[in-house]
Formats: C-alpha cells, structure tokens, sequence
C-alpha cells in the first residue's frame, strides 16, 4: 500500500516519491546488483531536489543530471547546503546502473555513500 498522492505540482508528491526511491535503495537483497541500488539512491536525491524547484514555483529542466540541476538554484542566489551538493556524486548512477556495462562494480562503501547522501537530499 501507497501513501496519500497529491497533484504533480505539489511538492510533497515529489518528496513521497523521493522517500519511496530510497526505500528501494536501502533495500538490501543478494538478488539485486549494488549499481540498482545506488540508481534509486540518485532518483530519491533527484527527487528532492527537484521538490525544491516546485516547492518554489520554479521549473526545471527533465534531466538525471543532479550537478546541473544544483547549479541553477545557486544562479539564482539560493545557497545549496554542502551536504546536498553532494547528491551530483550520485549522477552517474543514473546512467551508468541502468545498464549491465558497470564497471568497475560499485563497492560497499559506495553503496553506503549513495545512501547517505540521498538520506541528506531528502532531508
């Protein structure tokens, strides 16, 4: 069972989703590949972030890249704590944990890094 949803302009939708997309990254399960794992880490950190833009009314480009989406707050005057700038570490796994052609494999620590950094972003 899902929580409540809301209207996509409203920012607690993009946060629910957010918190969803972590849960399914903390999921551990010798099943699922750590760069799956860390792919829904990056969606929860992009998620939040972008629950800022509407939070603001602002609009945002549709893009995985989280280190571009952080810089456009920041063109507008906006201070991006350093704790969520860290979420743009997690931009490559919006691409590269899609596909089977990771390599090297992510390792634990960065899989306990992903975590910790998208824990941040949703906070």
């Amino acid at each position: 069972m899902s929580g409540p949803r809301h209207e996509p302009d409203d920012p607690r939708e993009w946060l629910s989703r957010a918190k969803g997309n972590l849960r399914l990254a903390s999921v551990q399960d010798p099943a699922i590949h750590l760069e799956e794992l860390c792919y829904n880490a990056q969606q929860a950190a992009e998620k939040a972030v972008k629950a800022v833009f509407v939070k603001l009314g602002r609009t945002f480009p549709y893009t995985h890249n989280v280190a571009r989406l952080l810089d456009l707050p920041a063109e507008g005057g906006i201070e991006v704590p350093p704790e969520v700038r860290q979420t743009e570490d997690l931009t490559r796994f919006a691409f590269e944990a899609r596909y089977p052609s990771v390599r090297p494999e992510v390792t634990e620590q960065q899989y306990a890094d992903s975590i910790r950094i998208a824990e941040a972003a949703v906070r």
